[in-house]
């Protein structure tokens, strides 16, 4: 059991019997009475966020998270397809369910699913990718004053990044899925 005055970002917690992580949170203490804390929640299954008072008393219960690692196999009607690595189950999933990781999903890469209670919420991708530059304008030599420019570039997932001017089409390219951000060429 976590008890609301061990809230911290990022802890995960049973709310209504549905698991949510904390985004925020305030501890405020009265002159007279108990003291209380403010926390901004994110329903982990919906996606939806709220605020909400907890007395100081107040007990939650552990979530039981489950990450699995998931094969992502094909999309077919509108469902991704994952496979897991221990089972060999398949999973489908919609679009709703992986909106995060659309720009990263790339056949026969592993993803982290997390589960509750025997049902996907939720898909990770890894934190680095190697991903192949599908279209990118041609960088030409004095386009900036300092020679360090950027430029767009869509890779064979359909997410579009700012590369170096010295990348070219074909290229494979090393990205933080945090932030989208380029890391290096490979």
């Amino acid at each position: 059991m976590i008890s609301a005055t061990e809230l911290r970002k990022g802890t995960k917690i049973l709310v209504r019997d549905e698991p949510h992580i904390v985004l925020d949170f305030q501890h405020n203490k009265m002159g007279r009475g108990g003291a209380l804390v403010r926390a901004k929640l994110k329903n982990l299954i919906t996606g939806a966020s709220f605020e909400e008072n907890f007395r100081s008393g107040e007990k939650f219960a552990n979530p039981q998270l489950e990450r699995r690692d998931m094969q992502y196999l094909y999309e077919q009607d509108g469902l991704y397809q994952f496979m897991d690595q221990q089972s060999y189950d398949q999973v489908a999933l919609n679009k709703d369910t992986l909106e995060d990781v659309l720009g990263y999903l790339k056949e026969q890469e592993i993803y982290q699913m997390l589960y509750f209670k025997e049902r996907p919420i939720g898909v990770t991708a890894p934190l680095f990718m190697n991903l192949k530059v599908q279209e990118t304008p041609p960088g030409v030599k004095g386009d900036t004053a300092q020679g360090g420019g950027n430029k767009p570039a869509t890779l064979e997932t359909g997410l579009v990044v700012q590369v170096p001017l010295f990348i070219n089409e074909g290229d494979i390219i090393k990205v933080d899925t945090r932030d989208a951000s380029y890391i290096e060429r490979i």
